[in-house]
């Protein structure tokens, strides 16, 4: 019978955390909660609070700490007592005192990826712009070149993925997240994985959570 893990996966821009957060949901029996996830749908919708959401985003501002709690609060509580996975949450050290306030958080899955190596492999990075699901050519590319996937709609690349802009997105993404780490190291769950290739860091992933929970289906 699976134990109970909830946790919080982290990475910067570029660091695949994306295509690790994938993997774990694959062998494991979690409900990943993404906060991007949930803010697009939220923007499609015609409702008060994502009126507020679309707002905030389209002006280039972050969306306020408690609409992010509030938000991230009721997709928990639809998961009830099961395991839990989040992505992009908390995003400030506030974000996370409510979370681990409220919540019995396990561990964090920080990836630890050079910048230097993320910086090369924006290069090779495609989004399919509706949903947000993101390719690249060197590890994680669709099954079509240029195609998405799941829809088969065309892929962009991003003008933001420009080095300048990356290594700029980097360094805000080092400052916001570093008091949150620094609170979670001292909650004692804090669990870093570092390397350059995905591949690398995902059988050290995979180590710590089977000693966290038991797979759902065959490793």
């Amino acid at each position: 019978m699976s134990r109970i893990f909830r946790g919080i996966i982290m990475g910067a821009p570029g660091s695949g955390k994306g295509t690790i957060a994938a993997r774990i949901i694959k062998h494991f029996n979690v409900k990943h909660v993404s906060s991007g996830d949930l803010l697009r749908a939220y923007m499609q919708e015609a409702s008060n609070w994502g009126t507020k959401a679309r707002a905030y985003v389209e002006s280039g501002q972050l969306v306020p700490d408690d609409m992010m709690v509030e938000m991230m609060e009721k997709a928990l509580l639809s998961v009830g007592h099961g395991s839990w996975l989040l992505d992009g949450f908390p995003r400030t050290r506030w974000q996370a005192e409510v979370l681990l306030s409220k919540h019995n958080v396990n561990g964090v899955i920080n990836l630890v990826v050079p910048y230097e190596v993320i910086l090369d492999r924006v290069k090779g990075r495609w989004i399919h712009e509706p949903s947000g699901r993101v390719y690249n050519m060197d590890f994680n590319a669709p099954k079509v070149p240029g195609l998405d996937d799941v829809t088969g709609e065309a892929l962009v690349q991003r003008v933001d993925d420009r080095p300048e802009t990356v290594r700029r997105r980097l360094e805000i993404y080092s400052s916001m997240t570093k008091p949150i780490l620094e609170l979670c190291d001292q909650a004692g769950i804090l669990n870093n994985f570092y390397g350059s290739k995905t591949d690398g860091i995902w059988p050290n992933v995979l180590n710590y959570l089977k000693e966290q929970m038991v797979p759902s289906v065959e490793l």
